[in-house]
């Protein structure tokens, strides 16, 4: 069992006396490879008490997978959720999210730093990024899927621990060099400026020894990798409102005209959505990644161990990013073709358009550059003594921690949006996997460009973890255990964000001042030929993008020249601040202490079983504090937004705590020598995201719509979601290396952390939408359907001078550009503020298959597994309330096949996730995000030539697969995402 756990192991059978080794006998037969992972993983679920399962590496040094995450997903019950480069990154465990899912390494809580660059900030996930960890000098992954006294809380579906190399628990020496060349097939579908290098390398090694009669250990472990990726995405970032016929919001689609032609072909008669933008995004990657690791053990007798290590990785990621958009901005109007909506519950446009006759609409040319470099540290100390036969004592501290900052001269996320005015009529297509944009009256021309707007973030993300855990066991008997024990937990989070938001929706400068800045016209569907639908012969093929520096650098010139800025005051406007004094400032403290007793009895009976009854003790208190940057005044600035002037940063603060008793009962009975059945009963906890704990009212974005603002407001009062766990299984173990298996669980969750919102205003912060300058404008323009365009052109040309009310100019198609402020006398601007609560929750069931065969010695083997899981959790896709619904719950399946003999070792691998609800929001709110069902094929082959080298190639992704995502029906695109293949070949030589 891992260190932490190891005072716990229970009694076991007496084994059956070892007859004498026969002197003829002059071979004997060790396996290695797959089949001894294989075996060594049965071994574990076989023997363990309670639900576990685990992935054995075939050797140390040589991981089944890449990616610890991508390994993971092998096992009954576990799906991952993929970062946007296609890569596994995080786990859900039996329709768990990844916040509720305790990763431990050796034992311990891992830190964890994520930044959510383009929401501006804070990220309140507690889920550890396994992408940050190489695969290389890890031994084994454990998964315990019931709940255990003397295990840390947190992990309500499951607690991951994964195992790296210790020097004193290897009877040899180990030493081994790898490298490998990785192709990723997605940098070739980049446009050729960012495309990176087409073959990378990765290194690896690691060197294990035992000396002076085996009382000192060392061990030593490295990874370097470099990868150029790419990630190309259509999607609507705005989101899809949904709208009553009758409810006449902004955005809504207009009545029917009382003459001339309906632009609704057919008029939605209960709830409907439309979208408000169609985008196209492509991606490049470049990430470097280091790891190592330092063992050192001292034995100064075979009953007292000490270990010290320290585990490092960084992991830097830098990206560029090109955009195209159409901002449809509810522009319907009678056309050809008209608007067409999809029957259902939701109806939904499968044709959508937006009139701009004039040819003068911004088509969005979009461009951005990322950066952040990730930090982890951890250094822990382990003390294991036995006292005696009958008492053992183990003793573990570890301080760690994880930081994410910038890694850009602009901050962590910048971007810059060049306008093109000489877009036409816009229409969207739904009816196929792929949205698709016909523009068929857009001309490039290089005069009618302009910068509009512009958004520079610097994200900070920190993290400390220290820990100290004491466990005792005394062994009453060959049939009794005791054990017991303490543990403190201190965790710090801290989250910080400078968002430098620009919205010169109008534009800076004039449109002729950007001729001359780099650009270039790439052809669209060359960028996502496997999505069904993107060589549509409707779809506008032209995907402009631009040099980010070149745009920068012009647009400083013209901010000096414009607006009488100096250089360095424009070089300001177009950057990201690392003073986070002068933006969000997010800390939380938790600190934890726990206690646990634990009874394991043998029972010596016809049917041997076995029972641990435990109870675990935790208590907890939070402190949150958090500075933001309140709103003090408004301004309409644009047709869509509502920007907001804030003022000087001020604090909020609050508190809470908690405390739980959690029981916890395994049963196992070995009705046969090859039939295991069991059953489970236990309680854990997980505790909310950081982000539902913070103190104070934090007002989102730089703006909001003319219906009003949003704001967030944490509670660290809240209480954990409180899991009470049951589990039934059978094992039948039927042949050597083979077995099925079959079991059930049931979880009753409750506290779910959900969210509510409550309308409010703040002092002194008012609107002009409603104000007497808008009712004037609003009655001469045709009342309640009248246009934002008519009505802010109205107020210039009425009330120019008048307070509140400023011109600074006119763009090319007439608009008239400028400022209408929010006045004393103006409505106060409405908010609607969500906040954290705990509800009532419900369940979440399933079944669990699992097969593995071996087929004689032949080499063959196949293993399976299929989980069926259900919740009471769900998204109802015709409320517009905000709910309460369980993220990750899906059906999963893998499917893998090997061969095996002296010299080659194949493996093919089929994994399948069905849908699943991925979020709550999307761009326009409370709505529903589904990931549709997504299968991948990987292969791994290798050659062994001699005793100490192989030849490895892995083929990952060999279906090209890409990921899609829906809203509340599967017309509603949310994105669809294309990376491609990728092929690693290396060499690896065992010293």
């Amino acid at each position: 069992m891992l260190t932490l756990f190891a005072t716990n192991s229970g009694a076991q059978q007496t084994a059956p006396a070892t007859p004498p080794a026969d002197p003829k006998t002059l071979d004997t037969v060790v396996i290695t490879g797959i089949r001894q992972s294989l075996d060594t993983s049965l071994s574990l679920k076989r023997n363990a008490h309670g639900v576990v399962d685990g992935i054995v590496a075939e050797d140390i040094g040589k991981f089944p997978d890449t990616n610890l995450a991508e390994s993971l997903q092998r096992i009954a019950g576990v799906s991952i959720d993929r970062a946007p480069s296609g890569e596994g990154s995080k786990v859900t465990v039996r329709g768990v999210g990844p916040d509720f899912n305790m990763v431990l390494l050796n034992g311990r809580q891992m830190p964890t730093s994520v930044i959510s660059n383009e929401l501006g900030g804070a990220s309140g996930s507690r889920a550890f990024d396994l992408a940050n960890l190489s695969s290389d000098s890890v031994s084994a992954l454990e998964v315990y899927k019931t709940s255990r006294a003397n295990a840390p809380t947190g992990g309500i579906g499951a607690t991951i621990n994964i195992k790296t190399a210790r020097p004193l628990d290897l009877k040899d020496r180990v030493a081994s060099i790898g490298v490998k060349a990785n192709y990723d097939e997605s940098n070739s579908r980049l446009p050729d400026p960012f495309q990176g290098s087409t073959v990378t390398p990765e290194i690896s090694g690691i060197y294990s020894e035992t000396f002076a009669d085996r009382t000192i250990g060392i061990a030593l472990s490295g990874s370097w990798s470099k990868r150029d990726s790419g990630s190309n995405k259509a999607y609507t970032p705005g989101g899809w409102r949904t709208f009553t016929p009758t409810s006449g919001d902004w955005g809504s689609i207009p009545p029917k005209p009382a003459s001339g032609p309906d632009p609704i072909a057919n008029r939605p008669t209960g709830l409907y959505s439309t979208s408000v933008d169609m985008r196209y995004s492509i991606t490049a990657l470049q990430r470097e990644r280091v790891n190592g690791q330092a063992t050192l053990q001292f034995a100064p007798t075979k009953d007292l161990t000490f270990t010290l290590d320290h585990t490092m990785a960084t992991n830097t990621i830098d990206k560029k990013n090109a955009e195209l958009s159409s901002w449809f901005n509810f522009s319907f109007g009678a056309s050809n073709p008209p608007t067409t909506f999809a029957g259902g519950p939701v109806a939904t446009p499968i044709i959508q358009t937006a009139l701009f006759p004039n040819n003068d609409h911004d088509l969005a040319i979009n461009g951005g550059i990322y950066g952040e470099k990730s930090k982890l540290s951890s250094t822990g100390f382990n003390t294991a003594w036995k006292v005696n036969e009958q008492m053992k004592v183990d003793v573990d501290l570890h301080h760690s921690t994880s930081s994410t900052k910038p890694n850009s001269p602009y901050g962590t996320y910048s971007t810059m949006d060049l306008g093109l005015f000489a877009q036409g009529n816009a229409t969207g297509y739904y009816d196929q996997k792929f949205p698709i944009l016909s523009l068929p009256t857009t001309v490039f021309d290089a005069k009618k460009l302009q910068l509009t707007g512009s958004q520079f973030n610097s994200n900070l993300s920190d993290q400390t973890v220290d820990q100290f855990q004491t466990g005792l066991s005394y062994k009453l008997n060959a049939d009794n255990l005791l054990s017991a024990g303490l543990g403190f937990t201190k965790v710090k989070n801290r989250a910080a964000n400078y968002n430098n938001q620009n919205n010169d929706w109008g534009g800076v400068g004039q449109q002729g001042d950007y001729a001359n800045v780099s650009t270039r016209n790439e052809n669209l569907h060359s960028f996502f030929g496997q999505i069904p639908g993107s060589g549509d012969p409707r779809q506008w093929q032209n995907f402009y993008m631009f040099d980010f520096n070149s745009l920068r650098a012009r647009s400083i010139e013209v901010l000096m020249a414009s607006r009488g800025y100096t250089r360095e005051q424009a070089e300001a406007y177009l950057s990201a601040s690392s003073d986070y004094s002068k933006g969000n400032d997010w800390r939380t403290e938790e600190k934890s202490t726990s206690a646990f007793a634990q009874w394991d009895h043998a029972f010596d009976t016809a049917i041997p079983m076995n029972i641990s009854i435990g109870v675990r003790y935790e208590k907890t208190t939070v402190d949150s504090s958090s500075q933001v940057v309140p709103v003090t005044a408004t301004s309409w600035d644009s047709q869509n937004e509502i920007n907001y002037t804030r003022g000087s940063p001020t604090f909020g603060s609050g508190s809470g705590k908690y405390s739980y008793f959690l029981p916890s009962i395994d049963w196992d009975a070995d009705l046969a020598p090859d039939v295991k059945v069991r059953a489970s009963y236990g309680e854990n906890i997980g505790r909310p995201g950081w982000d539902t704990l913070l103190g104070g009212v934090n007002v989102n974005g730089a703006n909001a719509n003319a219906g009003g603002g949003t704001a967030t407001q944490g509670n660290p009062a809240l209480k954990p979601l409180l899991s009470k766990n049951f589990d039934l299984s059978g094992e039948w173990y039927y042949a050597k290396s083979s077995y099925l298996a079959a079991g059930a669980f049931y979880k009753k969750v409750t506290n779910f952390v959900g969210s509510s919102g409550v309308n409010a205003t703040i002092a002194g912060v008012t609107t002009p939408i409603g104000g007497a300058y808008y009712k004037a404008g609003q009655a001469a323009c045709g009342g309640a359907t009248a246009q934002p365009l008519c009505i802010r052109n109205y107020i210039f040309n009425t009330y120019k001078g008048q307070p509140g009310v400023t011109i600074t100019g006119v763009n090319a198609s007439g608009e008239i550009q400028g400022k209408i402020a929010g006045l004393p006398t103006d409505p106060l601007m409405p908010f609607v503020v969500t906040t954290s609560s705990n509800e009532a929750g419900d369940n979440i069931k399933g079944l669990e298959l699992n097969a593995q065969h071996m087929f004689g010695n032949s080499g063959f083997g196949i293993a399976g597994n299929y989980t069926w899981a259900r919740t009471g959790l769900k998204y109802d896709d015709t409320s517009l309330a905000t709910q309460a619904a369980l993220l990750g719950v899906s059906d999963s399946a893998n499917l893998v096949g090997f061969f095996e003999n002296a010299n080659w070792s194949i493996r093919a691998a089929y994994n399948w996730r069905g849908e699943f609800l991925a979020g709550k929001t999307d761009g326009a709110g409370n709505n529903p995000v589904y990931t549709e069902p997504y299968g991948q094929f990987d292969l791994s082959i290798g050659y062994h030539i001699g005793k100490s080298l192989t030849i490895q190639a892995d083929l990952i992704n060999l279906n090209d697969g890409y990921i899609r995502q829906h809203g509340r029906s599967e017309d509603q695109l949310i994105s669809v995402t294309q990376t491609g293949r990728r092929y690693l070949v290396g060499l690896r030589y065992k010293f």
